[in-house]
């Protein structure tokens, strides 16, 4: 549309850093954190740890450890059917916001399975092994059929993964608990609110982006948006319409952006249809796999420059392509952070 700005491939890069707290750290509160980030991916249980790490100044793992002792933060499915850690509210409205998306747990299978499931595990931790052999012998459940029922059934009854599960030096860890009924939301309100959070820590943001990273139905969107607006609106330099909250930041393109750390599965990485605003194209199949899975990376001058591993306690680099000498000297100096928290 005539008169909306065009955004570049670098205001699109700092808007997204300034709101995920990677051009600049925050001091907040692993919940506070985890919340502005609307949940953080968490296949891998050490990923929000560093995560949270490379966006505050001064975190301390025993602080999320201890929220998730006391279950204000959870390992559960929630975006895209993925592990996230998410605050217990915000469980509630992203499963209400879901709630009329044909995800398993919302299936008849899953309502009807879900009340004995929820009842085992009202006594104890359940493994998916105990839960298959109550779907076979009570509710006849074709053995074939089971590790599906499986999924949508622990989605329906509310069941988490044990907190021990996501500890640091978490063990792999097959138990499931059953938390408090969640709080009822409205569903379209749930998803107005959902999209708007997502705005305000991965926009501006075109409607595509908003499916690849809730994985709902573009009416479903839609009508969400509707409730939000007004909205600014923005267009990429191909011409895409770019949708915005009103407040939302927009450094400019010159602003400095440090050398940053990523875990693996990095939302920042995954939340976006088109990547390249932060994973260049070229680099896009070295970084993300045709299994999914996510490697560790860093950042030079806000965009994915190449991988990173741990070997005998130290940060190995693998650039995907020569780097400058300042640009090696911050990754150093900030590696050395990085083995330090991580020793």
């Amino acid at each position: 549309m005539a008169g909306e700005r065009v955004l570049t491939l670098r205001e699109l890069n700092r808007a997204t850093l300034t709101r995920q707290m990677l051009l600049e750290r925050k001091r907040l509160s692993p919940v506070a954190m985890i919340e502005r980030l609307v949940g953080m991916q968490a296949q891998a249980a050490s990923g929000p740890y560093v995560g949270i790490w490379s966006r505050t100044p001064s975190f301390n793992r025993a602080s999320l450890e201890r929220e998730l002792r006391s279950g204000s933060v959870v390992r559960a499915t929630a975006m895209r059917g993925t592990l996230h850690f998410v605050t217990r509210r915000d469980y509630a409205v992203i499963r209400a916001a879901q709630s009329e998306t044909n995800y398993p747990w919302n299936g008849p299978q899953a309502k009807r399975l879900a009340p004995s499931l929820r009842e085992l595990a009202l006594a104890g931790p359940v493994t998916k092994a105990e839960a298959v052999e109550l779907f076979q012998r009570k509710h006849r459940v074709a053995a074939r059929d089971a590790s599906r029922a499986w999924q949508g059934a622990r989605g329906c009854a509310h069941l988490v993964y044990h907190h021990e599960s996501a500890l640091w030096q978490a063990a792999a860890d097959g138990r499931f608990v059953a938390i408090d009924e969640p709080e009822a939301f409205d569903p379209l309100e749930a998803r107005a609110e959902l999209f708007r959070r997502y705005l305000a820590a991965f926009g501006p943001a075109s409607r595509r982006d908003m499916v690849q990273w809730s994985k709902m139905h573009v009416p479903e969107i839609q009508r969400a948006l509707d409730r939000l607006e007004p909205l600014r609106r923005y267009r990429d330099e191909h011409g895409n319409e770019l949708l915005d909250v009103a407040r939302g930041p927009l450094p400019g393109a010159d602003v400095p952006a440090p050398v940053r750390f990523l875990p693996k599965w990095d939302n920042v990485l995954l939340a976006h249809a088109d990547r390249s605003r932060v994973l260049p194209e070229p680099y896009g199949k070295k970084v993300i796999g045709t299994n999914g899975d996510v490697a560790q990376t860093f950042l030079v001058d806000g965009f994915v420059a190449g991988t990173w591993r741990i070997e005998g306690g130290r940060v190995v680099l693998a650039p995907f392509e020569k780097l400058s000498r300042a640009a090696q000297r911050e990754l150093k100096d900030e590696g050395t952070r990085l083995e330090a928290f991580l020793a």
